[in-house]
This record gives structure tokens, C-alpha cells and sequence, in this order.
């Protein structure tokens, strides 16, 4: 592949992301939810997103699922402790989570928060 054909199919890639980042920020913006960049640390915060990834993944010898929360702004990890799995949570899946962020290995983490499952918003 060229140099020039393959800076072209990175340019549409990084344009595509960009304008999927750009509609999931309108999708999930309402007035009782944070943008996850715009969430502030230790105060309860209610964000929106969709799961990009979903990790089983122990801490200290205690199962935990993680799954990361994108909304187009940013992410945020979010950490069931002693679950394996649960239903319904899976990558591509749209959340809505409440809880307090915190900061683990200058990683912003949510642990058991409250969630809601959501219809996708580009099903809409």
C-alpha cells in the first residue's frame, strides 16, 4: 500500500471516529446527566455511555467486572467487585451509571454503581 493511500484510509478512519465520538455526546446529552469529561471527582455524578469493553478481571483475590464507559467526551472504568458477569452487560451495550468517581493508578474509576440499562441511541 502507498504512503499516500494509506494516509487517506487513516484520515477517513480518524474523521469516522471523530464524527461517531461527536453523536454519541448528542445522543446521550440530557439535563440530569454529566458528560464524563465534565464530571467532577468524589461528588455523585449520573453519566451515560456505551461500553466499549468488558473485562473479568480480580482485585485482591475478589472477582470484579470492569467495563469501560465511553460517551464521546471521555471514559470512565466502572468496577462491579464479587461479580463474574451480569446480565446484560456486555460490549456495545448503552448504560446509564450513577456512583462517585475516584482516581486508581491515575485510571478515573466508578465501583458498585447504580445502573440502568438504556436503548442505543442510534436505534432510535
Amino acid at each position: 500500500m502507498s504512503k499516500g493511500r494509506l494516509r487517506r484510509s487513516l484520515s477517513a478512519w480518524a474523521s469516522s471516529a471523530t464524527q461517531e465520538a461527536r453523536d454519541l455526546r448528542v445522543a446521550y446529552a440530557t439535563k440530569d446527566v454529566v458528560r464524563i469529561a465534565d464530571a467532577p471527582d468524589r461528588e455523585p455524578v449520573r453519566l451515560r455511555g456505551t461500553l466499549r469493553t468488558v473485562t473479568l478481571r480480580p482485585r485482591g483475590g475478589v472477582p470484579a467486572l470492569e467495563a469501560e464507559l465511553f460517551d464521546g467526551s471521555g471514559t470512565v472504568t466502572v468496577v462491579w467487585l464479587g461479580r463474574r458477569r451480569i446480565a446484560g452487560i456486555t460490549p456495545g451495550r448503552s448504560l446509564q451509571v450513577a456512583g462517585r468517581i475516584g482516581l486508581h493508578d491515575d485510571t478515573r474509576v466508578i465501583y458498585n454503581p447504580r445502573y440502568e440499562l438504556i436503548p442505543d441511541p442510534a436505534s432510535e
